[in-house]
């Protein structure tokens, strides 16, 4: 059986430090143990499932926010069959308020779709009011239609364009937007932090004329450019969004851009290069699952390992009714409690190979085991003279 640390290890190395099961497999080989593929894929799928209502207590404290944060990403999925992979979709969620001054814990939730389709989105913003600063992708404007989401717009998006330009041409026209937009970026620098209140007066006495400004300089330059250029394609896009770009001037709880989202996302783009592809469906779900719990815990400065093998300790025996307290959060000054790990030696030459490979996962195996959800195969470990199984002490 596999205790807590060893588990929660086994998913922070690969879902927040992007280092795929295989390579854990090869690298406990290395000392001595052997974990196939299959069994570590085996403890992650299991364990999924037990973490379920966690994370539906996650998405309902993400949704339950003033304002969202949204972007998705491709994730190649191996299609059963067809000797090919299709792309699925990740869809990150974020609520973060602590650039307005607002204390309430941040949170991302990530959801799997095998395709882009608007209908997703849709589905998982159902319950939402509020603000959602998004990207101009197509899928989001039927949330818009009532008037129950607010679209706020990302200035990231229109600084890239520019930006994009100015280092392939050094266009003087570019050079002239970044500069622009960089001043709102000061303005934004110095009232972080602050209330939204406090952030909505400094933003109509600064940013207001600028925006205006910005907006004339924007229709006059578009004017005596060629229509079919890439610097008229970019002002094109800053104009067609223009609304949803200046909200933020008129309500200090948004951001001026949606760059909590595209931060979530990094780890996940980091994992694809490792990964390659998801082996089914029910994968990217398992992925959406486990990033929204990493991804939580390190927005709120929370160790992931730890906080993982804190939950995987306790969550069997614990009332599903009160699953909330066991958000990040929630568990921040119990975890302190729980034992840290003491890393093995990688020098055993003068020991058996049977205490050797007690010795590498001794350092997982000082909590209590899970053992009530989830039962796990034997161990085998080379130079023993039968499987070695490491229950309940």
């Amino acid at each position: 059986m596999a205790g807590p640390g060893l588990l929660a290890h086994v998913l922070v190395a690969k879902y927040g430090d992007n280092l795929p099961l295989y390579r854990q497999s090869r690298i406990c080989a290395r000392e001595g143990a052997e974990l196939e593929h299959s069994t570590l894929a085996g403890w992650v799928g299991q364990f999924n499932a037990l973490l379920g209502p966690l994370v539906a207590a996650l998405q309902k404290h993400v949704l339950s926010g003033e304002k969202l944060h949204a972007d998705d990403t491709p994730v190649p999925v191996l299609a059963p069959g067809e000797g090919r992979t299709k792309t699925g979709r990740l869809w990150t969620y974020v609520r973060d308020d602590r650039p307005a001054g607002n204390d309430d814990p941040p949170a991302v939730w990530f959801a799997y779709s095998p395709n882009r389709r608007g209908e997703h989105p849709q589905a998982h913003l159902k319950s939402f009011k509020g603000i959602l600063q998004a990207d101009a992708y197509g899928g989001f404007d039927a949330l818009y239609a009532d008037g129950t989401i607010q679209e706020a717009a990302c200035w990231t998006h229109v600084r890239r364009k520019f930006f994009d330009l100015h280092k392939a041409h050094a266009s003087p026209v570019a050079a002239e937007a970044l500069r622009r937009i960089g001043v709102l970026y000061g303005i934004e620098a110095k009232i972080r932090g602050k209330s939204p209140l406090e952030r909505q007066l400094t933003r109509e006495a600064s940013a207001a004329p600028l925006r205006a400004s910005l907006h004339d300089w924007l229709q006059e330059t578009l004017r005596n450019l060629s229509q079919r250029s890439a610097l008229a394609e970019a002002i094109r896009y800053a104009l067609k969004l223009w609304d949803a770009l200046v909200r933020f001037t008129s309500d200090g709880r948004i951001e001026i851009d949606n760059n909590a989202a595209e931060r979530s996302l990094r780890t996940v783009a980091l994992g694809r290069k490792n990964y390659l592809f998801a082996g089914s469906d029910a994968g990217g779900e398992r992925a959406a699952a486990i990033y929204s719990l990493i991804g939580s815990a390190k927005l709120n400065n929370i160790d992931p390992e730890a906080y993982l093998r804190f939950v995987i300790g306790c969550i069997a025996d614990h009332p599903v009714n009160r699953v909330a307290a066991l958000l990040p959060w929630a568990v921040a000054d119990q975890l302190s409690t729980v034992a840290p790990l003491s890393r093995p030696l990688l020098d055993y030459s003068n020991t058996s190979k049977m205490v050797d490979a007690a010795r590498l996962l001794s350092w997982s195996l000082r909590d209590r085991w899970l053992s009530k959800a989830i039962t796990y195969p034997s161990v085998r470990f080379p130079g023993a003279s039968s499987d070695f199984s490491i229950g309940r002490p």
